[in-house]
């Protein structure tokens, strides 16, 4: 089976982290995040801007406490240079990563490695809330529907990372991996994906997929190791008040 290709990754991560809400004024969705991040927050252009309706777009997001913020996804060069003159500033270039379920799911972790939970537990809101996951994200894991849950890593007898991952359409992908600063370096990271292959397919599922800022170098790193594919990128743009 061939790997999902950029619209359906935007298809997956809308469902898998959705926002509060969203509405749409023309060609233009506008997305409500109530503290959940970029992801959940910024708008989307279907088609052309209208640069005249510029404005009233950033009135919108706004009045949702807001920065004006769009995401600018594959193909959308055009776009991407409107915002520009604008003054918009890119912000948190990410890559997209996918690969067959089967293929990560190629040794099984330690029993403690990787434990499904869900609803979380409150070492794993400490332990994400240490990473800077916030309620605000949280909620946005309380709001994806479907196929879901979290995983909690004990490694070395200590808390050591802990996860979350959702299905659509037989794509898994795993959000907010975060592992503690004194448990990094020793393959955390790398069990909780392969349980998260694992998971994937018990539930129907037949693609791992994952999403991290470009920024990163040791999830790039970890994700490449793992023989996960780039399927895309995207990036925002902001206007600072």
């Amino acid at each position: 089976m061939s790997l999902p290709d950029v619209q359906k990754m935007y298809e997956v991560i809308e469902s898998t982290w959705p926002p509060a809400s969203t509405r749409k004024i023309g060609n233009v969705t506008l997305r409500e995040g109530r503290g959940g991040g970029k992801r959940v927050s910024a708008a989307t252009v279907d088609g052309a801007l209208d640069p005249q309706k510029l404005p009233d777009f950033e009135a919108a997001m706004r009045a949702m406490d807001q920065p004006a913020l769009f995401m600018i996804r594959d193909g959308q060069e055009v776009l991407d240079m409107q915002l520009a003159d604008a003054g918009y500033e890119v912000i948190d270039p990410v890559t997209m990563y996918a690969a067959p379920a089967q293929d990560i799911a190629s040794e099984v972790p330690p029993r403690t490695a990787a434990i499904a939970a869900w609803e979380p537990l409150q070492i794993m809101l400490e332990i994400w809330q240490a990473g800077g996951i916030g309620a605000g994200r949280i909620e946005v894991m309380k709001r994806a529907e479907g196929p879901k849950t979290g995983f909690i890593s004990r490694w070395n007898d200590h808390p050591a990372g802990t996860s979350f991952m959702a299905v659509h359409d037989g794509v898994g992908m795993v959000h907010a991996l975060e592992i503690l600063p004194s448990q990094r370096r020793q393959g955390v990271a790398r069990w909780l994906m392969r349980r998260a292959a694992f998971w994937t397919l018990a539930r129907g599922g037949h693609t791992l997929a994952v999403i991290c800022t470009t920024a990163n170098q040791g999830a790039n790193a970890l994700y490449s190791s793992l023989g996960m594919t780039v399927v895309g990128q995207y990036h925002y743009r902001i206007k600072q008040d």
